[in-house]
């Protein structure tokens, strides 16, 4: 994958491996992600998907190879990482006595929103199609609801890379459609979005750049023919 034009890339991944125990997940794997670019990474299940994610936000080290972000080594704990890199990739996580809307503004105002933090919120409340669940505690939402409300958490609040696990997983087609539209003016704006997904529509729809792993391997490095 090509380097971005402006100079060093915001993520770089190089000859990365990592092992658990005597199991190796990840072998030599190398990448590189600009602003406004967005990666796409496929495979099969347990090719080692998962495990990059972790890998590129730091909440793992590589057992080999380096991982930079913005020309440093990725580390979860570093504030500088943590003020810039937002994530979906785990299960729901939402504190139980805050409503949908409360837990954004939580995330907005941590995040230094400020006075911008309601109109942010309502702005995420309305595209993740929440707006009438806003009062609604994370017990009383469908499956849908939570991964919208996963998302909206990471979209209300500033980031320069954007890392996603399969987002599209418990979407309707229409959720998935405004997700590409999300994703495609997100990167229009200049953030880098490195996304794992089993949708070759949104990968389509997104991605400058596609990685197929298999076994832990690169299979194929491509560039992405980009729909509209």
């Amino acid at each position: 994958m090509p380097e971005s034009p402006s100079g060093t890339p915001l993520l770089r991944m190089t000859d990365v491996g990592r092992d658990y125990g005597d199991r190796a997940v990840l072998l030599s794997v190398t990448l590189t992600l600009a602003r406004a670019e967005c990666l796409a990474v496929t495979g099969p299940n347990g090719s080692g998907k998962s495990t990059l994610l972790r890998l590129a936000t730091g909440r793992e080290r590589p057992t080999s190879g380096e991982v930079l972000f913005d020309g440093v080594p990725v580390r979860e704990d570093d504030p500088g990482v943590r003020r810039r890199l937002a994530a979906v990739m785990d299960a729901a996580s939402f504190y139980p006595d805050l409503t949908v809307r409360e837990h954004l503004m939580f995330v907005a105002l941590a995040h230094g929103l400020g006075r911008a933090a309601e109109d942010a919120v309502a702005r995420v409340l309305a595209d993740h199609r929440l707006a009438e669940r806003a009062d609604a505690l994370p017990d009383a939402l469908s499956s849908g609801q939570v991964q919208q409300a996963l998302l909206a958490s990471a979209f209300v609040r500033p980031h320069d890379l954007l890392v996603l696990d399969e987002p599209e997983q418990r979407l309707d087609t229409a959720a998935r459609a405004g997700l590409a539209r999300r994703l495609r003016a997100h990167k229009a704006a200049g953030a880098a979005i490195l996304l794992v997904t089993h949708d070759d529509e949104l990968a389509a729809a997104v991605a400058d750049h596609v990685l197929d792993l298999a076994s832990g391997r690169v299979r194929a490095a491509a560039e992405a023919v980009t729909g509209g």
